[in-house]
């Protein structure tokens, strides 16, 4: 009789949920809308819950110099529909200018959007919107606060900047970006921080990295420690290939002012390009020790975009999936209203700035176990 119960009950056991399989859509498509090309996708979720996609509407061609435009879309359901094209940013009509490299972050004390961005790649500007991106203020010029007169280049993210949670620095914004200065000849780059402590009435220049490092972002580490996760030209410009092709990282103990020297990061192949670093905390959820990484998980080209986690603060990296195998490049993580994870990324068939796309998936799918 005993073993006729146990039976029953194997029987009547529900299987195991499978995670559901993510959802895809195109956000923005080149040749539409106005624009040769779209590049450069920043991603935030605003305090009403709301999906901003951020990108540079590039007019008449695919250069990353030229009439360039800063340009964004909405979704109020995490991402399945889109709303039409808006505007946020550009200057002088047809004009050569170079208006890109959007960074935005929310501060959660007042729920006000901060939006950095670049000016030919030589200015810094800031702009901030309090309706949910609807609206922006006349964007402020901070060039002077948050550069140096030596540099030749200056780029903000791109991807999206953090509010700090710990510590006698909680508050604080901070925005990664990169920085160009012409060293016997030709250009060295290094990544940088620029900080406010006054919820954005005046940015600070924070520290920078070893050089021969790029586009970057940066998390914060469940006990005040900061990461910076960063494009590498040790490879290429630095004349080390044995360091190539990999991302690096950096540590900051006092809210982005110094940071360590660098770790190459074999585990995490690149073929030099963006990627996205992001904490898995859902919103209005206590900080935790989840995180996830984007990029082109090659070292040959710009090629098999793949989402990858880890749960113990980007110590080591338990589970990855790929998203897009094709040609991809930059891309930018979000985490949505009800917990699930949102990627945006260049991608495509032909090349990987056809599209910029929108896939969104749960922390269940990214980490199950695959054949």
């Amino acid at each position: 009789m005993q073993r006729l119960v146990i039976l029953a009950a194997v029987l009547v056991t529900p299987p195991l949920a499978v995670a559901e399989e993510p959802a895809r859509s195109v956000v923005f498509e080149a040749g539409r809308e106005g624009y040769f090309s779209f590049r450069i996708p920043a991603a935030i979720v605003t305090s009403k819950g709301t999906l901003l996609a951020f990108c540079e509407g590039r007019k008449t061609t695919r250069s990353d110099h030229g009439d360039l435009d800063l340009v964004l879309k909405r979704s109020r359901d995490g991402g399945k529909t889109w709303g039409p094209l808006e505007l946020v940013y550009e200057e002088g009509g047809k004009a050569k200018i170079t208006i890109g490299n959007p960074c935005p972050v929310i501060d959660q004390s007042t729920g006000r959007l901060w939006l950095p961005f670049c000016r030919n790649n030589k200015q810094v500007l800031m702009t901030h919107s309090s309706d949910d991106g609807r609206t922006w203020a006349k964007p402020v010029e901070i060039t002077r606060a948050v550069t140096r007169p030596d540099w030749s280049w200056v780029a903000t993210g791109p991807g999206v900047g953090i509010q700090l949670q710990h510590g006698r620095h909680k508050g604080r914004l901070v925005i990664p970006c990169d920085q160009g200065i012409v060293s016997e000849g030709r250009r060295v780059m290094y990544s940088h921080v620029f900080y406010s402590d006054d919820h954005g009435k005046s940015w600070v220049l924070g520290g920078r990295l070893e050089k021969h490092t790029d586009e970057c972002q940066v998390i914060e580490r469940t006990d005040g420690t900061l990461l910076m996760n960063a494009r590498n030209y040790w490879g290429r410009s630095g004349g080390r290939p044995e360091r190539g092709n990999m991302r690096v990282t950096s540590r900051s103990n006092d809210g982005g002012k110094t940071w360590s020297r660098l770790t190459f990061e074999k585990g995490l192949v690149e073929p030099i390009c963006q990627g996205s670093l992001l904490s898995y905390v859902k919103p209005g959820g206590a900080p935790g020790r989840g995180v996830l990484f984007s990029n082109p998980a090659s070292r040959k080209g710009r090629v098999r975009l793949t989402v990858r986690y880890s749960g113990d603060e980007g110590r080591s990296w338990s589970a990855s999936r790929l998203i897009h195998p094709g040609p991809s490049a930059y891309s930018c993580l979000a985490v949505l209203a009800d917990g699930s994870i949102g990627c945006l990324y260049e991608g495509g068939t032909k090349t990987a700035y056809d599209q910029i796309h929108f896939v969104r998936f749960s922390r269940k799918w990214l980490t199950a176990k695959t054949p």
